[in-house]
């Protein structure tokens, strides 16, 4: 007896890269914006909190993530631009900007970490509050916004990854618009029919000379 042996369709070969493509493209969209909003979120957010001695009293003092450090939210954005520039470059420019992309992400996960034991920021304010500069904070506490910004920045990670693994199946912007040199082919000018008023108008409203003078 013969064996039959199944040749698989083109389409189908095409259509397991075309689904990753499509897949990680969509998943590299989501996280990327959702880690840059989350992160920008985060610095925004109280980080530390602790007291300071003033006459004799406990004055409470907080800092923000943007106080802490100003490393997050800078990366953020530059996160978010280089999602966007990952659909305006081709080739080895794509790997560039997802390089970019994976950094950003990488950035913000190693800054969020170092500020959440951070206390310089509320020793900097125990030491305006209490007029002395060698003042330290006491009772110092962190909140878990660092540690959100650190989701952020993983998510934007994550965005780089994929875009420097599947970049190369995603769509590029349109290049109608580009010049390339060359040359463009000629429309064929319209015959005109003297016999036919209908054509006759149709070239006055194009702007031709109908006669052809």
């Amino acid at each position: 007896m013969g064996y039959v042996t199944a040749v698989p369709h083109p389409r189908s070969e095409a259509a397991g890269p075309a689904r990753a493509g499509r897949l990680s493209l969509a998943v590299a969209l989501l996280s990327g914006a959702l880690g840059a909003a989350v992160a920008l979120l985060a610095t925004r957010q109280r980080w530390a909190e602790g007291t300071a001695t003033v006459a004799g009293g406990a004055f409470p003092l907080t800092a923000k993530g943007s106080d802490v450090t100003g490393v997050p939210a800078a990366l953020a954005i530059v996160g978010l631009a280089a999602l966007v520039a990952v659909f305006a470059v081709r080739k080895a420019g794509r790997l560039l900007v997802a390089g970019v992309l994976a950094l950003s992400g990488a950035g913000i996960v190693a800054a969020a970490l170092i500020g959440a034991g951070d206390s310089s920021a509320l020793d900097e304010e125990a030491a305006k509050a209490s007029g002395d500069t060698s003042a330290t904070v006491a009772a110092l506490s962190h909140t878990a916004w660092p540690y959100v910004a650190v989701v952020g920045g993983a998510l934007i990670l994550l965005a780089g990854l994929l875009a420097l693994r599947y970049g190369r199946l995603w769509p590029a912007m349109s290049g109608r618009y580009e010049r390339d040199g060359a040359p463009r082919a000629r429309r064929k000018p319209v015959v005109v029919d003297p016999d036919r008023p209908e054509d006759i108008w149709k070239a006055l409203d194009r702007g031709e000379d109908p006669t052809g003078a």
